[in-house]
């Protein structure tokens, strides 16, 4: 469902200190107009310029700017704990996920669709909510090649990451099938309709979330606090139109994992391209209509934000 991470105050970034990577889906901020910078007190621009938001610093006598700021630096993060954090939050959505089908099925559909959906937007939400800061919580393949396709993440860390949402679904779907086996079957996303039919519906949805993903992880203008709200609403809403169709994917391992823990692989490619597709779709989507900031100018082949841990 990016891949420490700060905003630049000022229209020029400092250089980063390792890839640059795409802003976490919990932690957001607010640009300075350029105006208001330009009009600020002489002794308080580098104070207005620290700041990540107007919410966290006081202000004096309804100044609009801060009288005081307090932001610890985020701490370096590396590669392994990364690629730790992808596996962890793989291996909770996949497990989350597929054992609300799985239980849907074996009571009888008691949870039914609303359940199902509802189980699966709850665990995006709670992964963002945890290793969100760690590794942006990608926990989807389709989300690292739209942000590498992008230049918000470096392509030398995908295959580390996608490695590691691989093994992560892989794990999940075994234990699924250590505690519900016969009934693993039930969570296995396959095609309910026409390869056509189910191809365009995995990649409408995908393109939905990717779209809404790209804001609250990329654009400091979205409400980037609510992001992992408005992901997990996006997955629910998602689940809800296609889950009779297609199971509701927009993951390849949330297939893949599965579909091999239970040795079924009905329309496996299928799960393996559309999402993908959709996902570079969505970015380059928003990307195309996110508003740009005219009072701002960046050097030449970089964004006037710094995205970095």
């Amino acid at each position: 469902m990016t891949e420490g991470y700060y905003q630049m105050g000022s229209s020029t970034p400092s250089t980063p200190q390792t890839p640059v990577t795409p802003l976490p889906l919990l932690v957001t901020s607010r640009q300075i107009p350029a105006q208001i910078q330009a009009s600020a007190p002489a002794n308080k621009p580098n104070m207005l310029a620290s700041c990540l938001s107007m919410d966290s610093c006081g202000l004096v006598h309804d100044e609009m700017f801060p009288n005081t700021c307090s932001h610890a630096p985020l701490p370096s993060v590396s590669l392994t704990r990364k690629v730790a954090a992808e596996f962890l939050g793989t291996f909770i959505l996949i497990f989350i996920a597929t054992a609300a089908v799985i239980v849907d099925e074996k009571t009888g559909g008691s949870l039914t669709i609303i359940g199902n959906s509802a189980s699966a937007g709850l665990a995006i939400l709670v992964v963002i909510l945890s290793v969100g800061h760690i590794s942006g919580a990608h926990v989807n393949p389709s989300l690292t090649i739209a942000f590498a396709a992008l230049r918000h993440f470096p392509w030398i860390q995908v295959p580390a990451y996608i490695a590691a949402q691989i093994v992560g679904s892989i794990c999940a779907s075994f234990v699924l099938k250590g505690v519900f086996n016969p009934h693993l079957h039930g969570g296995v996303t396959v095609p309910h309709a026409t390869t056509v039919q189910c191809f365009f519906v995995e990649f409408i949805i995908s393109f939905n979330l990717m779209f809404v993903v790209t804001a609250v992880a990329t654009d400091t203008r979205a409400v980037g606090e609510l992001a992992g709200i408005a992901v997990g609403a996006t997955v629910m809403m998602n689940i809800l139109i296609s889950g009779a169709t297609t199971g509701g994917s927009m993951n390849p391992v949330r297939t893949l994992g599965p579909a091999i823990a239970a040795n079924n692989y009905r329309g496996l490619w299928l799960y393996m391209v559309a999402p993908v597709l959709g996902a570079l779709t969505g970015a380059g989507a928003y990307t195309l209509v996110k508003l740009k900031d005219e009072n701002t100018s960046a050097p030449a082949g970089r964004s006037s934000r710094s995205f970095r841990r």
